[in-house]
């Protein structure tokens, strides 16, 4: 009897050990999970082409060339607390024989405190409104849109900025402080310009990303030159996305001391752009058109220049697009030699990425 007392006694003894030490090592805190280390990526973007001009009044007959148009070298970084970086070389052809530029287009620090909505920039950063109707639009292998080919807007500068977007993009819009002067134009003088966009989506498609569905956006941008004078944007945009079309119909008013675009002093102009794109229901195909028109001084006549583009786009992977397209430009006034030469052209293009 006094054996199995014993042995009673010692069994519980170590069963009480066993639940102790469970309850200690379940009260224990877990090892945290280390932090994620920086995360670093290079990216690549590039347009190529193959360009015939269709007519030449300056009679040095057509012309034919191959040429790289632009190419952008990024590097992202992304470390802990929301923090990101970002880098991008531009390099361009300088000349018919010269060498490639190569210039920085965006370097900026940026912050997303928390679940925040909102992002703030600091550097050279992305303008309001060009990267975003560039991802509208697609097809910047093309050329660049109306109102930076008429030299109205810039797609990067120095300043702050704030991004900020709602729940599954419904709501999207971009505010920066800037020098004025575009990421080529210098750092100019102690004016600013002020810049801001907003985009709402007013009913839903299949395409729920920043430009997708029915938009309607709004921009604005209230500046001077350096040295003084007007430099006032104000545009206007209703456009229509899915997965198979998008429509986008623009207007902007243009307010400036010296006209970029050629309207002469305290010009007031105008541009309108409409395009639109159709992908092939399950295929690599989509066709695209466009018709831009730009006057420089809506006060006087015969000095509109109305743009075509028209095109035929094969997507062979991810990494790899074609186009093939024309490029109409003409003009409401007798245009010069050096205009005629250049207005109609013939353009096979690729967009290459990595």
């Amino acid at each position: 009897m006094r054996f199995s007392i014993r042995r009673v006694l010692g069994v519980a003894m170590v069963a009480t050990v066993v639940t102790a030490g469970s309850v200690v090592a379940q009260a224990a805190p877990a090892t945290p999970a280390p932090a994620p280390g920086p995360q670093v990526t290079v990216s690549g973007l590039g347009y190529a082409q193959y360009l015939y001009q269709l007519k030449d009044s300056a009679g040095a007959g057509n012309q034919n060339q191959f040429s790289v148009q632009r190419a952008y070298i990024t590097g992202i970084g992304k470390f802990g607390g929301g923090v990101m970086t970002r880098i991008t070389l531009d390099i361009t052809p300088s000349g018919a024989a010269g060498p490639q530029a190569v210039r920085l287009k965006y370097a900026y620090a940026a912050w997303t405190p928390g679940k925040s909505v909102l992002t703030y920039k600091l550097g050279m950063i992305h303008t309001p409104w060009l990267d975003w109707e560039e991802a509208l639009w697609d097809y910047r292998m093309q050329g660049t849109m109306a109102i930076e080919r008429n030299g109205y807007l810039t797609s990067s500068d120095f300043g702050v900025g704030i991004d900020g977007k709602g729940k599954d993009d419904v709501v999207n819009g971009q505010l920066t402080v800037v020098n004025g002067e575009g990421y080529s134009g210098g750092t100019g003088d102690k004016r600013k310009d002020v810049q801001g966009r907003l985009s709402v989506r007013v009913l839903k498609t299949d395409d729920n990303s920043r430009v997708g569905g029915l938009r309607v956006t709004g921009y604005f941008g209230i500046g001077k030159y350096t040295g003084g004078g007007d430099r006032n944007r104000y545009i206007g945009l209703v456009s229509y996305r899915s997965k198979m079309l998008t429509l986008a119909a623009e207007y902007a008013s243009t307010k400036d001391t010296v006209s970029p675009a050629g309207g002469g002093n305290n010009a007031t102009g105008s541009v309108i752009s409409a395009y639109g794109v159709i992908h092939a229901p399950k295929s690599p195909v989509s066709v695209i058109a466009r018709v831009d028109i730009a006057d420089p001084n809506t006060d006087t006549g015969n000095n509109k220049q109305t743009r075509y583009i028209a095109g035929i786009s094969y997507q062979v992977s991810p990494n790899l697009r074609v186009l093939g397209d024309v490029d109409m430009l003409s003009y409401e006034a007798t245009p010069t030699p050096a205009q005629d030469g250049t207005r109609s052209r013939a353009l096979l293009q690729i967009q290459l990425t990595f």
